[in-house]
């Protein structure tokens, strides 16, 4: 029997006519066409989807579960992403909650090259959590951003990316600010002793994604930063395998476009394809989840994802959650006690104002982190 993908979606209707519209979906999301105008057996029996559950949850919502076929997404996540979703995301009484995934598709896509564990390492980090700020606004030279990283850098942070704002800008060019914040970085590190790296944000199509994944290794940089919604989940996927020494933390811009669950999207599918670091908005700040889908999409970064009791396929290694998104040094406590340790703490704007005293702001901030003790 040929495996399936089970598309989890959630649909607004009446019980006289959930089972016509799951059944629509599932023709939808599959062939696309009047079932009764297939003559071919193997299209009938293999690749038009298949309602294999309806449950009503009440006030008019239903869960429905359609099986696909993983025949019609190959090696491509952009295509899994469009069999899952493609059309439905056009129907207004439709969402997408989840997707349960074969482990012969997992292993095609074979998640995060690092994980947690990687991105630990390259801090020198134990299990604790780890930190990490952004260099903004955008508009500011890259001499300007390289001494905001080097102020950002002295107190002993982890990671500072750039802001997803920041591109290939006149103001501010990808081949002139990476070199200059790497150096900048590298320079505070040598004062403090502390490994901080500096994780630049990839931007373009796919020639300059590869060109910046060049300039950045030239720069001496392991860590950089996607928005697959942005440049596109396959691009990542290829560029995770052709880069594998490089970790990648993913950015969330654009992952609310569509109705789909952002624990599926940020916490499944950006690991899935390749993400050793998930940032999200953490409950509380600028945007609106809630504090349980916030531990959803944490619970899904990081658990047990794929392989078998006596398989010889291991899971997807698990990526490191980083809640941000308007957080500020008087939440640490309260996001590591809701965390734990397995956790990347991203304040940005929160130090940023703190002006001529960011070092220090920093420097109180990571001692926090690490002087942190769980209950």
């Amino acid at each position: 029997m040929t495996a399936r993908i089970q598309a989890i979606y959630r649909i607004r209707g009446s019980s006289t006519t959930i089972a016509e519209r799951a059944q629509q979906i599932a023709v939808e999301q599959s062939v696309e066409m009047p079932v009764a105008a297939i003559a071919a057996p193997h299209v009938l029996d293999t690749i038009v989807g298949q309602v294999e559950t309806i449950s009503e949850l009440g006030d008019g919502l239903f869960e429905v579960r359609i099986g696909l076929s993983v025949e019609t997404v190959g090696d491509d996540p952009g295509q899994l992403v469009n069999m899952l979703f493609g059309n439905s995301s056009l129907h207004e009484d439709v969402a997408l909650v989840d997707a349960v995934l074969p482990d012969t598709l997992l292993a095609q896509y074979d998640g995060p090259n690092h994980g947690i564990e990687g991105l630990r390492a390259r801090v020198g980090a134990g299990p604790w959590a780890l930190t990490c700020s952004a260099l903004k606004p955008q508009g500011l030279s890259a001499k300007a951003l390289a001494e905001l990283a080097y102020r950002l850098a002295l107190g002993r942070l982890d990671f500072i990316k750039d802001d997803h704002g920041l591109a290939d800008q006149r103001f501010s060019p990808f081949a002139e600010r990476v070199p200059a914040c790497a150096d900048a970085v590298r320079s505070a590190a040598e004062k403090t002793g502390h490994p901080t790296r500096y994780v630049p944000s990839l931007t373009g199509h796919l020639d300059s994604l590869r060109q910046q994944m060049e300039i950045a290794r030239a720069a001496g940089i392991d860590t950089v930063m996607l928005a697959p919604m942005i440049a596109g989940l396959s691009n990542c996927v290829r560029l995770k395998r052709d880069y594998p020494d490089m970790a990648i933390l993913a950015h969330p811009s654009l992952g609310g476009a569509a109705r789909i669950a952002p624990e599926f999207l940020l916490g499944g599918l950006f690991r899935a394809i390749g993400a050793d670091g998930i940032i999200f908005p953490n409950h509380g700040g600028r945007f609106g989840y809630s504090a349980e889908t916030c531990l959803r999409i944490a619970d899904r970064a990081r658990g047990s994802w794929g392989g078998t009791k006596g398989s010889q396929r291991a899971g997807l290694k698990p990526a490191i959650p980083v809640p941000a998104g308007g957080m500020v040094l008087e939440r640490v406590t309260e996001m590591l006690n809701f965390y734990g340790p397995d956790v990347m703490l991203l304040i940005g704007g929160g130090l940023l104002s703190a002006g001529a005293k960011l070092t220090a702001a920093t420097e109180a901030f990571t001692a926090a982190v690490r002087e942190h003790r769980y209950g």
